[in-house]
């Protein structure tokens, strides 16, 4: 089992352990992700494109955005295994369609 799959399993159990399977539908989840997200965005407010970068942020501000990476993760996650989505496996067919539309500069 991947680490993906072990996720998809984690966010099971716990979300299940809370009886939140009936706030957990696609579209509850698809806007959790969306409002993640914004909130990961809102981490990047105001920063400049060179302080936004890894060797920049502070411990402090490095641990709010892996905390919203998480979170944006942590629903993505439970989206896809709602919907009985590979992640995996999309991520690898999207990343070969991307391949076609746009090649490597060479």
């Amino acid at each position: 089992m991947g680490e993906l799959e072990e996720l998809r399993v984690e966010t099971r159990v716990f979300a299940d352990a809370r009886d939140w399977g009936r706030f957990h539908t696609p579209k509850n989840l698809a806007m959790a992700v969306a409002g993640e997200a914004g909130e990961l965005v809102a981490e990047f407010r105001w920063l400049t494109p060179e302080e936004s970068m890894a060797d920049h942020l502070t411990p402090e501000h490095r641990q709010a955005i892996e905390s919203e990476m998480a979170d944006v993760l942590i629903f993505l996650v439970r989206l896809g295994d709602v919907l009985n989505v590979d992640l995996a496996r999309a991520v690898r067919t999207k990343l070969a369609a991307n391949e076609l539309r746009f090649p490597p500069v060479r």
